[in-house]
């Protein structure tokens, strides 16, 4: 796997004000993913943005889905850059 396919970037709203929000959960999943991903990169935007991109692909777009819960975003990103790994008590078992 690539760094670009174990990339995250949050692309943020400076109008909006939502830098400590993209920050944590920056935070949460480097805290997560720490073997896993080479980056997780933080893009200033406007017009009301908050969406999270895993190798190159959107996984949560605010506009869609409303801002998302950590866990979630957490599935969607392990889906793409280490599919098959637990999340643990995070994540619920007998699906």
């Amino acid at each position: 796997m690539t760094d670009d396919e174990r990339r995250v970037e949050i692309e943020y709203c400076t109008q909006c004000r939502w830098l400590p929000r993209a920050a944590w959960l920056a935070q949460e999943l480097l805290t997560t993913f720490e073997a896993e991903l080479t980056e997780v990169a933080l893009k200033p935007g406007t017009g009301g943005v908050f969406v999270v991109r895993a190798a190159g692909e959107v996984v949560w777009d605010r506009r869609e889905h409303g801002f998302p819960e950590p866990t979630a975003v957490k599935k969607a990103v392990r889906d793409r850059v280490a599919p098959g790994r637990t999340l643990g008590h995070s994540e619920k078992t007998g699906r």
